[in-house]
C-alpha cells in the first residue's frame, strides 16, 4: 500500500536547537494515524511541515511515494493535505459562512454568490450535526463554537489528508461524538487523519496506529490493538504510570468551606464540604454543572439560592474579590480567556499577583526587587525554565503556560485552591509535575479542590470525590470506594446517593 504522505528523515533545526530528529512517519489511506507526546515533543513541528506552515531542515516529505515540497499551508491544500491548528485561523469580523469559504467564495460571475455560500455552510454544519449559524459573526461565538468552525473548514474542499491537533479541547462530549461518526466516514472513504491529543481514552475509539515522539525523536510506531495506556505512557515519558499520580497523605482538619442547599442557573440542592489537608475530587460528564458550582462558590456565577460559609464567615453574596481576598483562589479552565494575558511575558503575569495586595515599598512605590525574588522563587517552583521567563505567553506551550498559571496561585495567601480541569491540554510529564505541587499543598494543609473530565485523574488524586450529574451531587465517595465502576454509574444516576 502506498503511504498518502510520509516523512524520511524529517529534521528541523533552530539556532541551537533541534525540534525534530531524523523522524520517520507514515499514514494509510483509511487510517486514524496518533500523533502522541509530552509538549516540546516535536508533534507540532512534524505537523506544521506536513501542513505547508513549516519547511524542514533536512529529510523528504513524500506525498503518494513522490517528493514534494510545500511552500505553504495553500500548496498543502492544493495536494489535498488539511490542518485544523491548536490555535484558531478565523478572522472574528466576518460570519462563519464568510471564514468556511475565505479564499474559494461561490460566485456568479464577478459576484460572490453569498446565498450559495450560506446554503453550502448550513449543510456541512447539518452533515456535521454541529448547531452553527451561518450568519454569525465569529467574534459571538463561544471557543466550542469557534472550534467546530475551524473543524468544518477543514472538511470543506478537496480532502485527502485531515490533520486535527487538539481537536475535542472545546468540545463537549455529544460534539466529540459527531466528530468521531465524520471521521469514521472520512476514513471509509480512503481519507487519512493524524491526529494529536492528550486525552488517551480517545485513542481506542478512533487509532488505528500511534507514533510516539520524544524530544523530536520517534520511540516507536504501534498499533492501537497491540498497546495500552500503561505501555503508552511509559513510551511518552520513560516512566511507568504509578510513578505519575504521586501517594498524598490525608491529615483533614476542620472544615473551611461549607456550601448547603447552593442554587444556580442548572444546579439544584448541592450540599457539600471542604476540608484543609484533603483533596477533593470532582467528576462529573461536560454539562453536568461541576464547574458552575464552585464558579458559583467563587462568585463568578449567579447563585439563585443557599448558602456559602468560608472560614466560618458567610460568604454567599461575595463577589470574586472578596473570595480572593478572603484566601480563596480559582484557576480557571480557559487559561487564554481568563487566567492569563497572552500578550504579557510569564514574569509579568507572575509579578501582577505577587503586588496585587502585597505591601507597597518605600514612597508606596512597588518593591520590584521582591517582586523579581518572587517571580524567581515560583518559578522554580513550577518548574518554569528561566529561558521561558521573559518570553510572552503566547510564545510559550500549552505546559508552560498552565505552569505560569499555577505559579500565580502561588503568589498570594491562599487556603483553598479550586483547580478546574487543571491539566487541560497539557502533557503527561507536565501533569506529572503540577500532581506533585497539589501533593505538596494538600500536605501542607490547604485544602484542594481538582475538579476534572479526566476520570482517571479525578480519582488517582482524590481522597473524596463529588459526583455530579445533571445539575446535582449524585455520590460522596472516599476511600476504597473511589472506583471506577461507581463513579461511571452515578454519572448518568440523578438522586443523590452517598458512600
Amino acid at each position: 500500500m502506498t503511504s498518502l504522505i510520509e516523512t524520511r528523515a524529517l529534521s528541523k533545526r533552530y539556532p541551537g536547537v533541534l525540534a525534530l530528529d531524523a523522524v520517520d512517519f507514515d499514514l494509510n489511506p483509511g487510517e486514524v494515524h496518533v500523533l502522541f507526546g509530552e509538549n516540546g515533543a516535536g508533534k507540532s513541528t512534524l505537523i506544521s511541515m506536513l501542513a505547508g506552515a513549516n519547511t524542514p531542515t533536512s529529510g523528504e516529505i513524500l506525498r503518494e511515494g513522490v517528493p514534494v515540497a510545500f511552500g505553504s499551508v495553500a500548496d498543502a491544500q492544493k495536494a489535498g493535505v488539511h490542518t485544523v491548528f491548536q490555535e484558531f485561523s478565523l478572522v472574528p469580523t466576518m460570519t462563519v459562512a464568510e471564514n468556511i469559504f475565505l479564499g474559494h467564495e461561490p460566485r456568479i460571475g464577478p459576484f460572490i454568490n453569498r446565498a450559495a455560500m450560506r446554503r453550502q455552510a448550513r449543510a456541512l454544519f447539518d452533515d456535521l450535526d454541529f448547531p452553527i449559524d451561518p450568519d454569525a459573526p465569529v467574534a459571538q461565538l463561544s471557543r466550542a463554537q469557534q472550534q467546530m468552525v475551524e473543524i468544518a473548514k477543514a472538511f470543506h474542499g478537496d480532502l485527502s489528508i485531515l490533520i486535527l491537533d487538539e481537536p475535542t479541547a472545546s468540545l463537549t462530549d455529544r460534539e466529540v461524538d459527531h466528530l468521531f461518526r465524520f471521521i469514521a466516514r472520512l476514513k471509509e472513504q480512503g481519507a487519512g487523519i493524524i491526529y494529536i491529543s492528550h486525552r488517551m481514552q480517545e485513542f481506542t475509539r478512533i487509532a488505528d496506529r500511534i507514533t510516539v515522539l520524544r524530544d523530536g525523536a520517534r520511540i516507536g510506531t504501534v498499533a492501537m490493538a497491540e498497546t495500552d495506556e500503561a505501555a503508552l505512557v511509559e513510551m511518552m515519558t520513560g516512566r511507568s504510570i504509578p510513578e505519575i499520580y504521586p501517594t498524598i497523605r490525608h491529615a483533614p482538619g476542620a472544615s473551611i468551606l461549607s456550601v448547603s442547599n447552593l442554587r444556580t442557573p442548572g444546579t439544584t440542592g448541592l450540599d457539600f464540604e471542604v476540608y484543609p489537608g484533603e483533596v477533593l475530587g470532582v467528576a462529573g460528564l461536560v454539562g453536568s454543572g461541576k464547574s458552575r458550582a464552585f464558579r458559583a462558590v467563587m462568585g463568578l456565577a449567579p447563585r439563585l439560592g443557599g448558602t456559602v460559609h468560608f472560614k466560618g464567615e458567610d460568604m454567599s453574596a461575595a463577589t470574586p474579590r472578596a473570595m480572593i481576598g478572603a484566601g480563596a483562589y480559582y484557576l480557571s479552565p480557559d487559561r487564554k480567556s481568563e487566567g492569563l494575558d497572552l500578550a504579557a511575558t510569564a514574569n509579568a503575569n507572575l509579578t501582577v499577583n505577587l503586588v496585587m495586595g502585597a505591601p507597597p515599598g518605600r514612597l508606596g512605590l512597588i518593591d520590584r526587587r521582591a517582586a523579581r525574588a518572587g517571580c524567581t522563587e515560583i518559578a522554580g517552583r513550577v518548574e518554569l525554565s528561566p529561558d521561558y521567563r521573559a518570553k510572552r505567553i503566547s510564545q510559550l506551550s500549552g505546559g508552560n503556560q498552565q505552569k505560569v498559571l499555577f505559579g500565580k496561585a502561588f503568589a498570594q495567601k491562599v487556603d483553598l485552591y479550586i483547580f478546574d480541569e487543571p491539566t487541560i491540554g497539557v502533557d503527561m510529564g507536565t501533569r506529572a509535575a503540577l500532581y506533585l505541587l497539589i501533593r505538596d499543598l494538600a500536605e501542607a494543609g490547604k485544602a484542594v479542590v481538582v475538579i476534572s473530565s479526566d476520570l482517571p485523574e479525578a480519582m488517582n488524586l482524590s481522597h473524596r470525590l463529588l459526583v455530579f450529574s445533571n445539575g446535582r451531587i449524585s455520590a460522596q465517595l472516599g476511600g476504597d470506594d473511589i472506583r471506577e465502576d461507581r463513579v461511571l454509574k452515578s454519572f448518568f444516576d440523578e438522586e443523590s446517593q452517598s458512600a
